[in-house]
């Protein structure tokens, strides 16, 4: 006979909720497996990029200075609603703006020219 452990109400809801996460987290890794695989094999043209992608895996001479020490501390910002520093709101722009570019010359358009700065340049990154 398999007996079950009680759980208080607010112990199931806990686990409802970090079994939707998963379910959540699954979803959107396989989709962006997908749209990968998808630029790989020449079905779509594009590019991915995200906060905790190393620009360095682009493999561009040109990329701007980003180092994965400084990126790394970016992307590990909190999601909320609440207003963000204007210093850190800035440095999280200048890392996708730098993330993106080099996202789309090394693999949509080569021939465009590197940026000539940060949007903003007195926040860097950090």
């Amino acid at each position: 006979m398999i007996r079950l452990a009680r759980c208080s109400k607010r112990d199931w809801l806990e686990h409802v909720y970090r079994v939707l996460g998963i379910i959540n987290n699954q979803v959107g890794s396989l989709r962006k497996r997908q749209v990968i695989a998808s630029y790989r094999m020449g079905l779509r043209k594009g590019a991915y990029w995200g906060m905790r992608t190393d620009i360095l895996d682009y493999n561009l001479p040109t990329a701007m200075n980003c180092p994965l020490s400084k990126t790394m501390i970016l992307a590990g910002t909190a999601t909320r609603l609440k207003e963000l520093d204007s210093t850190l709101q800035e440095r999280i722009i200048n890392w996708g703006y730098a993330v993106c570019d080099a996202a789309i010359r090394a693999h949509v358009v080569p021939t465009a020219p590197p940026p000539a700065g940060f949007p903003y340049p007195a926040a860097g990154l950090g």
